[in-house]
């Protein structure tokens, strides 16, 4: 039997180690569940959700040229469409808005942001030259 990228397959858990699961698939071969791929939730110890023994159903994310196969656990659960709240109805005429509530965020370039930074940075580190330099003695004092 083949694998295919994208198929749902019933597995075995044959090993367990601190980076993932390996799980036995229908035809003898073994794919590599990785521990980011087990739930949707951080997993610290993968022993909390998965035994040697247990039937998983998994999901084939990639097979490499070398034969090996990665899983998903949480990628196989068919997870139920985000309902949409509706929005109410609204009257014919317009409501009055404050100043404030019809403005939509501005975007910000990557480069406003990042000469917004240099200019903090830039400031936050001439203040600590102010501090340090006149705990320490700095320019006002002369020497002998």
């Amino acid at each position: 039997m083949s694998i295919e990228v994208g198929s749902k397959l019933q597995g075995k858990v044959t090993g367990i180690t601190n980076f993932g699961a390996f799980v036995e698939l229908p035809g003898g071969s073994t794919g590599l569940v990785h521990i980011s791929e087990v739930a949707d939730n951080y997993v610290k110890d993968i022993n909390e959700f998965l035994s040697v023994g247990d039937e998983v159903e998994v999901k084939v994310l990639n097979v490499e040229a070398d034969g090996k196969i990665g899983l998903s656990i949480r990628k196989a659960k068919d997870k139920p469409a985000p309902e949409r709240a509706e929005r109410p109805e609204r009257s014919g005429r317009p409501q009055k808005r404050g100043p404030r509530q019809n403005t939509r965020p501005r975007e910000v370039s990557f480069e406003d942001k990042m000469s917004r930074f240099l200019k903090d940075s830039e400031e936050r580190l001439a203040s600590l030259k102010r501090n340090t330099e006149s705990k320490r003695g700095g320019r006002s004092t002369k020497r002998g």
